[in-house]
């Protein structure tokens, strides 16, 4: 089925499928960034296992307004959280849903990672699953450091990412949007973790550091490289995500 679309907080564009058979459980896929968001295949995948999906673009990216990074992504989540009991609408029919939510799931991968984790201290979350998240941005990458990144993702992107220096230098001094700053504050029982060793673009060493601190579970890989969002519904990784989400 072809998503769905919906604006949630004025500004943030979102792909979403209903559940096939009636539900009130809720996944919210937060994509990496720069990436093209494709993700019909994992939306339609969760949708029939029984959840609500919303797959959102951050602000200041494709198709949503403001300037990116302006406001810390994890805020992008929870206006959409907030927003889902007060209903949104099917922007092509302008008809109204709305949910309460009896669980809610965060599905974070790379760039994504950091908007998951940061989100699940509020109460209202009721598990995470991160793919190659990016746990601490000071941690220097070996294949995309935050200068090349940023040149890469104007050059190859355009106006797909709206983002001036200053707030791009943020994510370079290390207090914003950066779980490793809030390691007391995460609940590492709500925390599911994918990482392999090779991966170059996002270290593996900060995933073991902070899901031993906050006793997440791990699960760490010799080889796969960097983890995509497709890999949410690959039947080896949807084993472990299923297990971990009927505890």
């Amino acid at each position: 089925m072809k998503p769905l679309r919906t604006r949630f907080s004025k500004d943030i564009v979102t792909e979403f499928l209903p559940p096939l058979k009636p539900s009130q459980k809720v996944i919210i896929f937060l994509s990496g960034a720069p990436s093209v968001p494709k993700l019909a295949q994992t939306l339609n995948f969760y949708s029939k296992k029984g959840f609500w999906v919303f797959h959102p673009r951050y602000r200041g990216s494709w198709e949503s307004s403001g300037s990116f990074l302006e406001k810390s992504p994890e805020q992008d989540v929870l206006d959409i959280i907030n927003q889902l009991s007060k209903g949104f609408v099917e922007l092509e029919t302008g008809k109204k849903h709305t949910i309460k939510p009896v669980s809610i799931f965060l599905f974070g991968c790379s760039f994504g990672g950091p908007a998951a984790l940061l989100a699940s201290r509020d109460k209202r979350v009721s598990k995470v699953v991160a793919l190659s998240p990016v746990i601490n941005w000071r941690s220097e990458s070996k294949a995309e450091p935050l200068p090349w990144l940023l040149k890469y993702m104007r050059t190859a992107y355009g106006q797909a990412y709206r983002v001036n220096n200053k707030n791009w230098k943020k994510l370079q001094l290390g207090n914003f949007y950066n779980p490793i700053k809030h390691i007391k504050e995460i609940n590492g029982s709500k925390v599911l973790v994918f990482q392999a060793k090779n991966d170059d673009s996002v270290s593996w060493r900060p995933a073991v550091i902070f899901c031993q601190k906050t006793n997440s579970q791990l699960v760490l890989l010799k080889k796969g490289g960097h983890f995509s969002s497709q890999l949410f519904s690959d039947a080896v990784f949807y084993k472990k995500i299923k297990l971990f989400l009927q505890k």
